[in-house]
């Protein structure tokens, strides 16, 4: 007797199918589980023994055999409990084989037949969508996650038993008693208007580093903020968000694709809406901030893509941690290598970073700063100047007089500056369309060379530049691709002087901290 349904994995942010097969045959009693499997995979078929026990489904005392194909990929987590389950149904001649045909399962069982949600639906449904499966059968939690695929039936099942004919008598077909999208109230599958609850006409004073975050964002360019304790560096951060531009519908279910497989996916709001604004406490794990782990996973750098990846106080990071970014900064992607496969995930972030210049934070002022010339190039000396290449801004933010503090001033609020930012969005992707690039940021050399021609006076203004500062190669690319967005800021069709200045100005900043 055989019994064969379809399922899926996830590797990185794509599914692919996987082929569950169940035999029935004489021989001595035995339950066996083949197919290059994780641990958690052969626990398996204890749970759906037990829960198929007290469905009152006794497997026979035979020679059970349950293939997991392909065999030479490795297969992970408690997925595949339902399609084993189902197969086994079929092999028994409980569940009509011809109705699996075309259907790909997936969910977790407990002992009693309860079907529990998993992480990944969203690209499990898409990979059975792509090999042209006609259903979908998945967890009821997960029914809303399953329902934002078009162009194939989902349904939920929230018990083995609703498979079960002996259960359900009167209904015809294998899935008569699941339960479609439809039952499910409040569904929703378009984007709204996001609501962060905060707003950039909050911030008082500051105003340079407010037009450093606006050109940031603009050109999505990575910002790095320095200045004491308290000059609001981190308000202005947590405020970027509502000034970037709406998320797509394209942007929306990556980033829900992401989500559902490192499980953080809400039940009842299946579709991120918002940009990701990630910040991480400065103990984290180079692993915890790029993913991985013995079942790779999504780290922070990926759960903020097509958001914002904040790292508040700096210096504070692991080394090792801070090191491990400039290849995502690069390349927009992290690719995890182990022995039974690579593992890709998106990493397209707006890294924000602040920092104070100083243990004490008050550095240059010295009526202030209990820390001698040794300690501050210690504390500085944790930031690799590497790593300082690759921030297109940075800002000083000065401490706040107490008239900035208190003053009354009629300030941009959050949805003014981001319809700016959209027009100039806009700009940018009808530019660079059909290039592989989608902001100023992304342009690499021979980007560059066709997009941000520079005239003689610009050409001499940077080489000064270049040569009074210093600078790497990296760093004068990246002020032209800042002057770029600034020019693009006010509509202009080529890079003047004035914003080439103000690009150099947002580059020496952080060369004052280290050739003092």
């Amino acid at each position: 007797m055989f019994g064969k349904i379809l399922s899926a994995d996830v590797r990185g942010i794509d599914g692919f199918g996987v082929s569950v097969e169940a035999d029935i045959s004489d021989g001595m009693p035995l339950f066996l589980m083949v197919g290059y499997l994780a641990s958690e995979v052969r626990e398996a078929g204890d749970r759906v023994r037990t829960a198929l026990r007290n469905c009152g489904i006794l497997l026979p005392p035979k020679r059970i055999t349950v293939n997991l194909a392909p065999a030479n990929v490795r297969k992970a987590g408690s997925k595949f409990d339902l399609p084993i389950a189902a197969a086994l149904l079929a092999a028994l001649g409980v569940l009509d084989p011809r109705e699996l045909r075309g259907v790909l399962m997936a969910g977790e069982l407990s002992l009693n037949g309860e079907i529990h949600g998993i992480p990944g639906i969203l690209p499990m449904v898409e990979t059975a969508r792509n090999m042209g499966c006609t259903c979908c059968v998945v967890p009821k939690e997960n029914l809303r996650e399953a329902a934002l695929v078009n162009g194939i039936q989902v349904l939920g099942a929230a018990h083995l038993k609703e498979l079960l004919p002996a259960e359900n008598p009167g209904k015809r077909g294998v899935f008569s008693a699941l339960h479609s999208p439809e039952e499910e109230s409040g569904r929703t599958d378009l984007l709204g208007e996001p609501s962060y609850g905060v707003d950039f006409s909050e911030i008082n004073g500051q105003e340079t580093v407010k037009r450093a975050a606006q050109v940031a964002v603009a050109g999505m360019h990575n910002f790095l903020m320095i200045g004491p304790p308290g000059s609001g560096k981190t308000m202005i951060a947590k405020r970027i968000p509502t000034i970037l531009p709406p998320l797509t519908l394209e942007e929306s279910l990556e980033l829900s694709k992401i989500y559902s497989i490192a499980g953080l996916l809400p039940e009842k709001e299946p579709l991120i809406r918002e940009r990701p604004f990630r910040g991480p406490h400065h103990t984290i794990t180079p692993v915890a901030l790029t993913g991985g782990g013995r079942i790779p996973m999504p780290g922070e750098i990926s759960l903020g893509t097509n958001g914002v990846l904040f790292l508040d106080e700096l210096p504070e990071f692991q080394k090792t941690a801070l090191e491990v970014l400039r290849q995502p900064l690069e390349e927009g992607e992290v690719r995890i290598c182990r022995s039974y496969g690579t593992y890709v995930y998106p990493a397209r972030f707006m890294l924000v970073a602040a920092m104070n210049p100083c243990r004490c934070g008050y550095y240059p002022d010295f009526n202030l700063c209990t820390c001698g010339p040794g300690e501050v190039s210690r504390y500085l000396g944790r930031l690799s100047q590497p790593l300082l290449d690759r921030m297109d801004i940075c800002a000083e933010a000065p401490r706040l007089s107490y008239e900035e503090l208190v003053g009354k001033k009629d300030r941009e609020t959050s949805a003014r500056i981001r319809e700016r930012m959209v027009r100039v969005h806009k700009l940018q992707r009808k530019r660079y369309q059909g290039s592989g690039y989608r902001f100023n940021s992304d342009l690499g050399g021979e980007g560059i060379e066709k997009f941000c021609p520079l005239g003689p006076k610009e050409e001499e203004l940077l080489k000064n530049a270049f040569q009074r500062l210093h600078l790497s190669a990296r760093a004068c690319h990246r002020i032209i691709k800042v002057a770029r967005t600034i020019a693009d800021l006010e509509e202009a069709t080529h890079i003047g002087r004035e914003h080439l200045m103000e690009a150099i100005c947002y580059r020496a900043l952080d060369k004052k901290y280290w050739t003092r």
